[in-house]
């Protein structure tokens, strides 16, 4: 059943304090480099698509921005 808790209604339960900055230290990893992701992936579809280089062109273009962002993002 429930639990009942006695005192002031603002403090609530006890919190995982260790837990929850974890968690939110990968969820700002995760965004951080999935928005990366993105971003290199739309560059590279840009030059392989509209700046002529092809698949190939595109894909190598993904792969470099992709290494450098994250070298860059460590």
């Amino acid at each position: 059943m429930a639990e009942h808790h006695t005192g002031p209604v603002e403090t609530g339960a006890p919190m995982d304090y260790k837990e929850h900055e974890q968690t939110y230290n990968m969820f700002i990893a995760g965004t951080k480099y999935g928005t990366m992701l993105l971003v290199v992936l739309l560059l590279a579809m840009t030059a392989g698509f509209f700046g002529g280089a092809g698949l190939l062109g595109g894909l190598f273009v993904f792969i470099v921005l992709l290494a450098a962002g994250i070298f860059l993002f460590r």
